[in-house]
């Protein structure tokens, strides 16, 4: 799969998961509110690291197996960012 369809795929699957009430998101949520974090395809597997513009700290990482032809979609929430001083 290359890379513009395999990151049309994993907006839409963001939207279905949103869509799905997977958590309180505004009725008129479309692929426009996802955007891509980081994108690998190694041989014929992809996988992508997504968020979107609604501010509630989550991530999806959806890897796309090739040799199964199966998509397997992670949900992850950022709790904390800080920094540590190197002494």
């Amino acid at each position: 799969m290359d890379n513009d369809k395999f990151i049309e795929l994993c907006k839409d699957k963001v939207v279905e998961h949103l869509a799905n009430g997977a958590l309180s998101i505004p009725s008129d949520i479309s692929t426009d509110y996802v955007y891509v974090v980081w994108l690998n395809r190694t041989l014929q597997n992809n996988k992508a690291l997504l968020s979107t513009i609604i501010s509630n700290g989550m991530y999806y990482e959806i890897t796309y197996n090739g040799d199964k032809d199966e998509l397997y979609f992670d949900v992850y929430k950022h709790e904390d960012n800080y920094c540590i001083k190197h002494p």
